[in-house]
């Protein structure tokens, strides 16, 4: 088809046939009986009939027997009605061209079909693409399959996509087994957290690749360390698609370097063990090392000398002239060979003395023969090496225990770390602390409290293994370092043995009175808890505190969270010792009722810390931290001061009642506790039946005898006593008719359950029942319904205290409460 003229003047339609006809589209119609009705030029150029006139010929009789065999099912669809597309390909002289051909059928407005309009894209680039695309993935298919190394396309979840035959090999799976679990089923337990935590670093974007020495699980059951290397793939919007990971097998570098470790350490180990002396050097005499009797016999320590020149830390002498004998390793380094035994030669100590040796110097060598240093070895041959050795082991050794000090036991811990790490393996720190030891050498003084502490340094020591070290910090602090643990299960069972070792009583005093002590142990483990020596001291002291927190007497594991408690109680600490200065404690009243009596008897004072009429701490928050840092003593001689003083008052303005003051285990035991008594009432003036003491259990059978006489003293001083809390320590009845106790206060515990439970109401009456026919007074604390006082009151239990009859108030509510009371008001038990 020839191409027109522009049109002059035409129609439009004239125009549109102008513009199709110049048009790149390669367009062509063809009517119900398969011949063209048109053709634009670019489907002619196309189909190689530019100079061809095809309107009014058949399709197949333009486009040749093969082609339109082709074509032939999608044009005969588009007459049937059914749009089709399809890829055809056309040879020519320049080869092979690609287009993609739509047949649509052309309806009339009867939706008859009148013709088939075709149009034609050429794709021979697409085409050349695709092509190229094809042997790229051949190429990468072959690289990954058949590369030396471990290949492995991963899915963020932890499916394998796709892995080669070298990380089959290396796991000993074959691939469909391999492809049926996940990296993490595959990965050594002690690694994964490692893993994942870097894995989800890839998938925030915080990091773009990661690289990590891992070990994996081979498919017999043996290890498999490796090193990775992982990065991420994402789709055109961002998000993970999967991650591309390459593992080497390092087993065999593993394995060399833990043998080169082993024979370090050995070497390590046995030059610390010898009887000689012995210092390294480079080719220059820049000392290297010295073994633990060289730091003895130079005064040097390996710290301080490693680093300095030879003749800044060996000094010869000769005997007679004191003139220098020059340095063995001279001659040693630089004629490569082995000088023998000197003799006559004094080394001179870094403090001045002397010491006659015998010394040997020799070249050390690499693995090519060239001499890379120089050794020399010495022995004292005179007492002074005894001297020597003594003075080396009190530097780092207790005196008054013999066990490693903190120097020592600091060497130790960063060696402990550092296999630690090299292996894989874990180790833990034990922190030892005894319970209110300071109160044993205030009350029964420092030469017991040094026995003690050689007692307690001997049963610790027996109770763990031969490679542990138990170290003394200094006062009653003690560390057990154990190197080597399989689990955190490991240190908990040496804690209780530790516990269990030391929790017969201790013969102690003049009179060797059997004394039963208490310890708290704090235990961090090594990585879990810390990754340095320091940090896994730190952690394990503030463990021990933590289970002094909790109740002493036991052990606690670190965890971070404790860091802050240990924040808030120094917080607290301060706070505290700015309360005493700015007289913010106070003291509360709880009334004591006689129900039989309709009455008031007395008042339980409780101690609080407010500002402005609001409470700063809770008693359970401040009190435990006064009695740890030793601010209980003074706090609780306020308080009690305090309370002799309003008693007093309320004595005089209405009529006597008593108050009774908690004294704190600390305050009971401290030697000056019974002289602070008596000047406190001498003081006040309270007449000291009006006061009464409340004792916990734990106190009274932890004390020992001492604080069974001190309990006597102050019986004679005519002050009453209440054992706080009965039935929930472990007071043994039969001890119970030697202590000089006046009440039996029984605990909320047993009351809150008597009205409904029959175990809590037995108990109620059997302590109340007992307390009679042992003479002594018994009083029920949490008190909160009528029930629970009726029951009370039907088995002889009259004395009463809770919330039924009024909460703690200060002072002078208290006193209006006295007021309605003495005015006769009736609600006086139930208000």
């Amino acid at each position: 088809m020839r191409s027109s003229p522009p049109p002059t003047n035409g129609s439009p339609s004239d125009w549109s046939a102008y513009l199709l006809e110049r048009a790149p589209a390669m367009i062509a119609y063809v009517d119900t009986t398969m011949r063209y009705r048109y053709a634009s030029p670019a489907y002619l150029a196309w189909m190689n009939m530019a100079d061809t006139d095809i309107v009014g010929q058949r399709v197949d009789e333009v486009i040749g027997a093969d082609l339109y065999a082709q074509i032939e099912p999608a044009l005969t669809a588009a007459l049937a009605g059914t749009a089709k597309v399809a890829d055809r390909a056309l040879r020519d002289s320049e080869g092979i061209h690609y287009a993609q051909a739509t047949f649509s059928p052309d309806l009339d407005q009867h939706d008859a079909v009148r013709g088939v309009a075709i149009l034609l894209a050429d794709i021979s680039g697409r085409r050349q693409l695709e092509a190229r695309l094809r042997e790229s993935e051949r190429r990468f298919a072959q690289a990954f399959r058949y590369a030396a190394i471990g290949m492995a396309l991963v899915l963020p979840d932890g499916r394998w996509l796709q892995v080669n035959d070298a990380l089959c090999a290396m796991l000993g799976y074959p691939e469909r087994e391999l492809m049926s679990v996940t990296f993490q089923d595959i990965t050594h337990p002690d690694d994964l957290a490692a893993d994942l935590a870097l894995v989800e670093k890839l998938l925030t974007g915080e990091q773009l690749s990661y690289h990590m020495e891992k070990r994996y699980l081979h498919r017999d059951g043996h290890i498999v360390h490796a090193e990775l290397s992982a990065s991420l793939v994402r789709d055109e919007h961002g998000e993970p698609l999967y991650f591309i990971s390459q593992m080497q097998d390092i087993s065999e570098r593993k394995a060399f370097e833990d043998a080169l470790f082993r024979e370090r350490e050995l070497a390590e180990v046995t030059l610390k063990s010898i009887g000689d002396a012995v210092i390294t050097t480079d080719t220059k005499l820049i000392v290297t090392s010295l073994n633990p009797i060289a730091e003895a016999m130079t005064g040097w320590s390996s710290h301080e000398a490693v680093g300095r020149p030879m003749d800044d830390i060996f000094h010869l002498r000769d005997p007679l002239t004191r003139q220098p004998i020059p340095n063995p390793l001279i001659m040693a380094v630089s004629k490569n060979s082995i000088v023998g035994l000197t003799t006559d030669a004094i080394l001179v100590h870094r403090n001045g003395f002397d010491s006659p040796i015998e010394d040997s110097a020799a070249p050390i060598h690499d693995h090519a023969g060239n001499v890379v240093g120089g050794v020399v070895v010495f022995h004292d041959v005179s007492e002074t090496r005894a001297l020597a050795l003594k003075m080396a082991h009190l530097a780092h050794h207790d005196t008054l225990t013999g066990l490693p000090n903190r120097a020592l036991l600091t060497s130790r811990m960063e060696f402990a770390v550092s296999v630690a790490a090299r292996r894989n393996q874990r180790a833990a720190l034990l922190f030892v602390d005894i319970d209110h030891f300071k109160q044993i050498n205030d009350s029964l003084g420092h030469a017991t409290g040094d026995t003690l502490l050689q007692e307690v340094a001997r049963r610790v020591r027996g109770a763990v293994r031969s490679d542990d070290t138990v170290s003394r910090l200094g006062g009653d602090e003690f560390v057990v370092l154990l190197p080597h643990i399989d689990s955190a299960g490991d240190a908990r069972d040496v804690a209780e043995k530790v516990l269990a070792a030391c929790s017969q009583a201790v013969g102690l005093g003049p009179d060797k009175s059997p004394m039963t002590i208490s310890f708290s142990i704090g235990i961090s483990v090594y990585p879990d808890d810390a990754d340095d020596a320091e940090s896994l001291l730190r952690n394990a002291d503030t463990a021990m505190y933590e289970a002094k927190m909790q109740g002493r007497n036991g052990y606690r594991f670190f965890n971070p969270s404790m860091n802050e408690r240990s924040t808030a109680r120094v917080r607290t600490e301060v706070a505290l010792r700015k309360a005493l200065a700015r007289n913010e404690l106070t003291l509360y009243y709880q009334p004591k009722v006689d129900v039989e009596l309709g009455t008031i008897v007395g008042a339980e004072a409780l101690l609080r810390w407010q500002v402005n009429g609001e409470d700063v701490y809770t008693p359970e928050e401040f009190v435990p931290v006064a009695e740890d840092c030793g601010l209980i003593v003074t706090i609780g001689e306020w308080a009690l001061r305090e309370a002799c003083r309003q008693a007093e008052i309320w004595t005089r303005l209405y009529r006597p009642l008593s108050v009774s003051v908690n004294v704190s285990a600390l305050q009971f035991q401290h030697t000056r506790f019974l002289d602070s008594l008596q000047a406190i009432l001498a003081e006040t003036k309270l007449h000291p039946t009006l006061l009464e003491l409340e004792v916990t259990e734990r106190t009274v059978m932890e004390g020992g005898d001492h604080i069974v006489e001190l309990l006597h003293k102050i019986k004679a001083l005519g002050v009453t006593l209440s054992l706080d809390d009965f039935g929930t320590g472990y007071c043994s009845l039969s001890y119970l008719k030697h202590f000089p106790v006046d009440t039996l206060k029984i605990d909320r515990a047993f009351i809150r359950d008597v009205a409904w439970d029959n175990d809590s109401a037995a108990i109620v009456s059997a302590v109340v029942t007992m307390g009679k026919g042992m003479n002594k007074q018994v009083l029920a604390e949490g008190v909160e319904s009528m029930d629970q006082a009726t029951f009370l009151g039907s088995v002889g239990c009259s004395q009463m205290q809770g919330f039924l009859f009024g909460k703690a108030m200060p002072a002078r509510e208290f006193e209006e409460r006295i007021s309605v009371v003495d005015m006769g008001d009736p609600r006086v038990a139930l208000d």
